[in-house]
């Protein structure tokens, strides 16, 4: 693995759901695109679209682009869900600074 892009049971398992409905069981992939409220925003979708393997757990395999390897270290990707909907969530380490919205961070 090339980043060390952690996934808690609750996102391993909620992505494994999503990869599962796609028709891409197992694959699913995330980029980080400019946010609004932070530097960098997550981006999921299903299917292994380019890049490499970030992460993996739980029979799923989580991709993302080679030069974004360096972004999404130190990362820990959660999930949140609820009667209302739910999301996924950055949880961070030293150095990260998460966004309110839960989606967002900065680097320091």
């Amino acid at each position: 693995m090339a980043a060390n892009l952690r996934l808690t049971a609750a996102a391993a398992a909620e992505l494994g759901r999503q990869a599962a409905v796609a028709g891409t069981p197992g694959k699913m992939h995330l980029d980080v695109i400019p946010g609004e409220c932070a530097q960098h925003i997550i981006r999921i979708r299903p299917g292994h679209l380019e890049g490499i393997a970030i992460a993996r757990a739980d029979g799923i395999t989580l991709h993302a682009p080679q030069e974004q390897v360096g972004i999404l270290k130190n990362l820990y990707l959660d999930y949140r869900g609820d009667l209302s909907g739910g999301g996924f969530l950055i949880r961070a380490a030293k150095g990260i600074e998460p966004c309110a919205c839960g989606s967002a961070f900065t680097r320091r």
